[in-house]
């Protein structure tokens, strides 16, 4: 890990580029958050990481449409000056991030965590979390392939962050349901 991949760690993703918007340089974005009006604001100034570069961009209009923001940076006027953010990650400080409620849990703090049975057997580790606080989904990265897990209290029985483990209990079945097989690796 390189001294920039550190300093990403003390940021959140609270949101990726998806596409363009109009000619004015807009773009729509996948909101990861649940504080969506909080977070998607006039002057809100956020780390933009794509795959090959890092930098910063200050909101300078906002509008949701169909439960997505639509975002102008300062700066970024036209589609082309636009899709270079196509793709990127959105991220603030860790620091500004506000105290959840108890059993509540930020996507970042799940992400790493050892997932095991009620039996102590380690399933694997969670790659990711998808969805919103309503109806998230862990995605559970086993040895051969990705399992999707809801993340709900019938099922992750115990989430313990400070020593990064969840344990769950799935119905009989659900994990092999929800089994997704792995994109070979090129390399």
């Amino acid at each position: 890990m390189t001294d920039g991949d550190e300093r990403l760690l003390e940021w959140a993703v609270v949101g990726r580029i998806a596409r363009t918007h109009g000619r004015s340089g807009q773009v729509i974005v996948n909101p990861e958050t649940d504080f969506q009006h909080q977070r998607f604001r006039v002057g809100v100034v956020f780390l933009v990481r794509s795959e090959d570069r890092v930098s910063r961009a200050t909101v300078t209009s906002v509008r949701f449409h169909q439960g997505r923001p639509i975002l102008g940076f300062e700066g970024v006027e036209t589609i082309d000056a636009a899709e270079i953010y196509v793709g990127a990650e959105l991220r603030v400080p860790l620091s500004e991030l506000q105290p959840l409620p108890t059993d509540m849990f930020y996507h970042h703090d799940l992400i790493g965590c050892s997932v095991r049975m009620p039996d102590g057997m380690v399933l694997g580790s969670v790659a990711a979390v998808q969805g919103n606080a309503e109806n998230s989904r862990l995605v559970i990265r086993t040895a051969t392939e990705e399992v999707l897990v809801p993340l709900v209290a019938d099922i992750c029985q115990q989430i313990n962050v400070a020593d990064r483990t969840i344990e769950i209990d799935p119905p009989e079945g659900l994990l092999e349901l929800n089994a997704m097989s792995r994109p070979r690796s090129m390399g």
